[in-house]
């Protein structure tokens, strides 16, 4: 029996093999026999120059990278705040839990480059003593309040999915409502929520770009400024490789702890 499932299963991975092989042999084949793929060739995909935009993308990618893990940690610490307020109960937590559905569904229904220009340009244009005007302050700023929106509502999930009676039996011991969710349902909540809240790092990392259209000078915005010197796109496919070594392997680690976490609560549940 285990000799005959091997060989089914060796068989199966040789024409899942062979069969995405096909396919992509096919596309390239397809592209490459296009009448217009030596000047699509000669624009994005230029060794000369993706040579010399590299420096200046890459260099633009570091800001990238500062401005995502700044937000991550902004991110994860805010939304579990705004969380924690709306799952509050009570009617004196009435009025900051109002609050907190009102900031959620506001930054939920805005799209984020839409947020992004409004807070941009607007609040710098108010001029208010005190207020930082920079573009790379806001555009952070915007990322964090528009992701804490919706990572709130994933931590949120977390803390609903924690059965009642372990909110119960912290009470019956003597804490109080706030410490109730700091030792017993919280370490539980976001434990159940890490694989969403991967994922949602693995988008945070790409919609850092979107900051360019502030004029911050990162990797999109600096592939943008070699592109209308050289009319040639090549910058482009530059900055694309550099967020797909980040991204790609970022992915596959949050499939990989997703499965593992599956596999965990199987154990547990059997």
């Amino acid at each position: 029996m285990r000799g005959w499932l091997a060989e089914e299963g060796a068989k199966g991975a040789s024409v899942a093999a062979l069969s995405t092989v096909a396919v992509f042999g096919l596309a390239v084949w397809a592209v490459l026999r296009s009448e217009n793929w030596d000047a699509v060739q000669s624009q994005f995909f230029n060794p000369e120059n993706f040579a010399e935009a590299w420096p200046d993308v890459l260099q633009g990618f570091w800001l990238d990278l500062r401005m995502f893990a700044i937000a991550q940690i902004a991110i994860l610490v805010f939304a579990l705040l705004v969380a924690v307020v709306r799952s509050l109960r009570g009617p004196a937590f009435l009025p900051v839990r109002l609050l907190a559905v009102l900031y959620i569904d506001l930054f939920r229904g805005v799209p984020l480059i839409l947020a992004i220009l409004l807070f941009g340009f607007g609040v710098p244009a108010l001029d208010l003593p005190g207020v930082p005007r920079s573009p790379l302050f806001w555009g952070v700023t915007t990322l964090v309040l528009s992701y804490s929106a919706y990572t709130a509502e994933v931590y949120r999930s977390g803390i609903d999915s924690v059965p009642e009676s372990q909110r119960s039996s912290a009470r019956s011991l003597g804490l109080t409502q706030w410490q109730s969710l700091r030792y017993a349902v919280l370490p539980q909540a976001v434990r159940n929520v890490v694989p969403a809240l991967l994922n949602g790092l693995v988008s945070l990392q790409k919609d850092v770009a979107l900051v360019s259209v502030l004029g911050v000078r990162e990797a999109v915005r600096e592939a943008q400024i070699y592109t209308s010197l050289t009319f040639n796109y090549t910058s482009y496919v530059a900055a694309t490789v550099l967020f797909l070594l980040i991204s790609v392997p970022a992915a596959r680690f949050a499939d990989w702890y997703s499965a593992r976490d599956r596999a965990r609560r199987s154990q547990m549940a059997a």
